[in-house]
Order: structure tokens, then sequence, then C-alpha cells
């Protein structure tokens, strides 16, 4: 027989185990999708059904909003509070000082701007849209009970709290700091008794919220805002430092010095947030600088009689500046120490061409000479003397400068002051404008002869006025008669010059001064008169004719004797030679037998 095999079918190779692994772990995250997809459309619909809505159970002072969608939870509270704010709380206040004493007013919430923000509370409370999963959480696990965001306006609450407890206790006092005239003045903080702003906004909120009509507050014991550390911090920090010296604002080569006195005034510490803040007053400060400097043109520096002494007034620069850049600059240096207090202002600067420098190098100190004259009372005198004597009042001669009357006074006119008197024309009295000046030149001269200045042109009056020193007078008239005099010495001079007016009952008094710095001591002698001279007798037919008693003429000397000031020796004499016509007699009216 013969035996037959049977071959075995083949069998497919394993796979390798690594093939294994992958293809299970493709199966995991296909579960691991397929189950995401089902909690992200969980999670959708959760979000879908929460919305912007409140979380469930939430309340709001009392109020069910919980589950309603952001806009109906405001709708919600608006109805449950709205009409409260125009309804009355009643609030008492009871002094704890005074026993029993109880006072009551009502009070509308609207009236102290006690107000409930809607939105911010229902925001508070979780509404709002929201893929946060804690906002899913605390939507479908529950919300609180909470209190509605309330607003109060402590501005109105005060002042009607003021209102319902004047005379209740003793309100604290604030700390104060004033300056005046240079120094610091403090006014000491005092506590005292008031209704708490913050608890009777909370008494007032809790009433309004609770739906009640009524709150009680008390006066109780108070702190004020600003107590002594408050008010010593402010001391150390501001007042003090700002009133120890003066600050120097610089504009260019020009310097304005404000004094602690100046600008006190200007300053004032304000309660604020619980402290002392500076402020300073930017109107006073501006007009303190512009006082001293010149908004236009530059002025120049002078000197004036201030109390009867020379001062030198100082000069004041062209400036143009913003007043922000001043008080900027100035605030800044008052709490600086001293030697650091001098800022620079940006400014446009025009220099004055006689500077202060100037002014103190003339040299006028003191009084040099002066001299005083009398005359009988005439209106027209008053007027006119007392018109020359301002124009002349105040003059300034530098050294090697030559005064002049008739340039100083200028024409005797209606339209420069001056008024028609009697005037000496050709020997006799006649009317024009500008009598009497001749009082002032006469007084004007007296006061340049002791001062020992140099005469350059005087011509004395052509007859003798028994009220002038005799050889020691001078007359003017516009413009060819003049009184010319120039400053020889190395000073200046200031030329003082005032009238008080002559009356029914006393006579006019003309005063001239000139300070300056003392170079010579001056004395005069006068001689003898000798070489008269009888008058004769004129008759004028004129309409303006005025009758005279005539007087003789004469001659005289007068002599100015130099002695260096504080000195004996005589330095030299300078003599004056006057020969005065005689005053011719005036009849009004035609000579003896050529009448009708």
């Amino acid at each position: 027989m013969h035996s037959v095999t049977v071959p075995t079918p083949p069998q497919a190779p394993a796979a390798p185990p690594q093939q294994r692994e992958r293809m299970g772990g493709k199966i995991v995250v296909l579960v691991i999708v397929l189950l995401l997809l089902l909690v992200a459309g969980g999670y959708a619909l959760a979000h879908q059904i929460a919305g912007d809505k409140v979380p469930r159970g939430t309340t709001v002072s009392g109020v069910d909003i919980g589950g309603l969608t952001r806009a109906d939870a405001i709708a919600e509270l608006e109805d449950a509070f709205g009409s409260r704010a125009a309804e009355p709380i009643r609030v008492e206040v009871a002094d704890s000082a005074a026993g029993s004493e109880t006072r009551g007013a009502d009070v509308r919430p609207d009236e102290i701007g006690l107000a409930i923000d809607y939105a911010a509370t229902v925001d508070a409370a979780g509404a709002g849209d929201s893929w946060s999963p804690g906002r899913q959480w605390d939507y479908f696990t529950g919300g609180d009970d909470i209190e509605a965001i309330v607003d109060v306006d402590e501005t109105l609450l005060s002042e009607r709290l003021a209102e319902l407890t004047e005379g209740l206790g003793v309100p604290p006092q604030d700390g104060q700091i004033t300056f005046e005239d240079g120094r610091v003045d403090v006014v000491d903080p005092v506590p005292g008794e008031a209704v708490d702003i913050d608890a009777a906004a909370d008494a007032i909120t809790a009433a309004f919220l609770g739906d009640e009509d009524s709150a009680e507050l008390t006066v109780t014991s108070a702190q004020p805002d600003i107590d002594e550390d408050d008010v010593q911090e402010a001391l150390d920090g501001f007042a003090n430092p700002a009133m120890s010296a003066s600050v120097t604002l610089v504009f260019g080569k020009s310097e304005v010095r404000l004094q602690p006195k100046q600008y006190a005034g200007a300053l004032s510490m304000v309660p604020s947030d619980g402290e002392l803040v500076p402020e300073v007053d930017a109107k006073r400060i501006t007009k303190l600088v512009k006082g001293a400097t010149s908004s236009g043109e530059p002025v120049d520096a002078t000197v004036e009689l201030v109390d009867g002494k020379p001062k030198v007034i100082p000069a004041k620069p062209g400036v143009e500046f913003e007043p922000e850049d001043v008080v900027e600059v100035f605030t800044g240096l008052l709490a600086a120490p001293e030697g650091e207090r001098t800022g620079e202002v940006e400014a446009t600067v025009r220099e004055a061409d006689f500077t202060t420098k100037d002014a103190k190098a003339l040299g006028i100190k003191r009084k040099i000479s002066e001299f005083t004259t009398y005359y009988p009372y005439a209106e027209y005198r008053n007027v006119n003397i007392g018109r020359a004597a301002e124009l002349i009042d105040g003059t300034i001669l530098k050294p090697g400068e030559t005064f002049s009357l008739n340039e100083t006074v200028g024409e005797r006119t209606a339209e420069n002051g001056f008024t028609i008197g009697y005037v000496i024309s050709n020997g006799v009295l006649v009317k024009d404008y500008g009598g009497g000046v001749s009082q002032m030149a006469t007084t004007t001269f007296n006061a340049m002869f002791f001062a020992g200045l140099e005469d350059i042109e005087h011509k004395p009056h052509s007859f003798y006025i028994d009220r002038y020193p005799e050889g020691r007078e001078a007359t003017v008239a516009w413009p060819t008669v003049d009184l010319r005099f120039r400053n020889d010495t190395d000073y200046g001079v200031l030329i003082h010059a005032t009238v008080t007016p002559g009356t029914y009952s006393s006579q006019g008094v003309v005063n001239v001064q000139m300070f300056s710095t003392k170079v010579w001591d001056i004395e005069s002698e006068t001689s003898g008169r000798y070489n008269y001279r009888a008058p004769s007798t004129r008759y004028l037919q004129t309409p303006d004719c005025e009758p005279f008693t005539g007087y003789s003429g004469f001659d005289v000397d007068v002599t100015r004797i130099f002695r260096k000031h504080g000195e004996s020796e005589i330095d030299h004499t300078e003599k004056f030679h006057t020969a005065y016509t005689a005053a011719d007699s005036v009849v009004c009216g035609p000579p003896p037998g050529q009448g009708n």
C-alpha cells in the first residue's frame, strides 16, 4: 500500500507586538473623543440654560432675583426699591450729652443722593454670560443673600444732618493755619460732638433697604478731621518754611524779591482728605510781581522822598510773562531752605537804562539845603505857585545836568494848569497867565544858592519886592527869562517843592528843599544898599492900568561863601551884584493939566 501524505494548510503569520499596541491606542482615543463630545454637548447645554442669569436662590436685600436674566433682575430691583427714593424716612437724633433731648425730621432718600446702583448690584450677585466652569457651577448650585450696592452723597447728607443737629452737642473744630503780616498763626483743633456721617449713612441705608420708616442716630464724641498731628505736619512741611525768608524771582538780569510780609496774604492752608494743603492766590502773586516790573516799557530807577527821607525806587524791567509760570516757580520756592529760595522765571525781559545800582550811586542821602518864602493871599497865587511846585517837585539832577525852570514848568497857559494874575512887565504890573510863579523861582534860587550849586542864569526882578531877600531873588517869564543852574557836584540832587495855600487870615508858604550828599557849607553876606534912585510917576490911560505907589531903586551885593563840608577854612567866594530900578508910581489917567 502506498501511503498518502496530506499537506497541512498554511497559517497567517502572527502580528508583531508594536502593531497591536497602535491599534489599541486608536480605540482609546476614539472612546475619549466620544466622551468629550458628550460632555461638551452637556456643557453647552448648561451654558445655554444659565446664560446671563443670576444664580438660583440669590436675594438682594430680601428681594429674590435668582434665576432671572441680568435685565430682568435689574428691572425687579428697580420695581422693588425705585419708589422708595421719594418716600421720607423719619430720622431721629438724640444728644447723648443732653440726656433726653431728641430731634427728628423727615429725610427723603433722593434728597441726600441715596440711590441703588442696580447694574453693579446684579453683577455682584453673579449675573453675566460666561463660559467659566465656576460661573456654571454657581448658577446651578445656588446664590447668596447679598446687600444692594448703595451710593450716598456725603456732602448732601452732611448738610441735612447739620440742619437737623444744629444746637445739639458742640461740633469739633479743625485745626487751622493762617498767614498774616509775615507771620504764621495757628488755631488749635478742639474735639467735639457730632453725628458720625458714616454711621448715619449706614442707618438711613438700612432703613431704606429694609422698608423701614425711621432711623435712629446719636450725637456722640467726635474728633476733628484736622488734628494736632496734621497741624504740626503742615507747619513743618510748608507754613514755617514759607515765612522763613524772602523769595526771589529772576527775570533776565533783574530780580524781584518778595518778602513774607508782602505775600503772606496770598497764602492759605485748606483741609483736604484729612490734612492741610497749601494754596496760593495766583492773582495776588501776579499783582505783586507786576507791581515790581513793567508790563510795557522798562521803568528807570529813581529816588523819591518817603516819610521825609530819600529812598531809592528800584528800576522796573519791561517783562512779559505767563502768570502760571510765576506762580509755579514762586510756589516751588516757598518750602525751600534759606539760600535756595531763588528761581528763574521764563519771560521776555527789557532792562531799564537807569538801573537801581545807578540810582544808589547818585548818593542822594540827606537834605543839604532848604528855603522858605511867604506871600500875601491871592487865589491866583495859590493856583499858579502851587502848579509850579507840582511840576518841579521830584526833579532829579544827575551830576553835570542843568535845571531850567521854564523847561520844567513849561509855558504858563490854562491848558497847563495856570490862571491869570499880576506880573511885572516893563516896570509896571499887568495881568497875564502865571502871575506869582516868580515866587517859586526865588525860593528855588535860594535853595540852589545854599546847596552850593553853580548859577548859570538868573534875573532879579527889575524893582525890589520886599518879601524876597534883597540880591537873592529871581524872576521868570516865558520863554525869554529863565532860572537855570547846574549840578556841578559828583552826586545827584533831588528837588522837593511844596506850597501851603494862603487864606484870608494866613499867608501862603513856599518851601523848596534839596537832597544829596553834602559837599559845601554855604554862608551868605549882604552889603548895605547903595546908589539909590528915586522913582518917577507914569500916567497911563490904557484899559488894563493898575495904580501903584512907587519907591526908590538901589544897588546891593551878595557874597556866597563856600567852605568844604565840615571845614572852617573858606574855599572860595562868589559875588552877586543886583541893581534895582526905582519902582515908578502909576497914575491911571492923563497927566495934570491934560484932563477934560
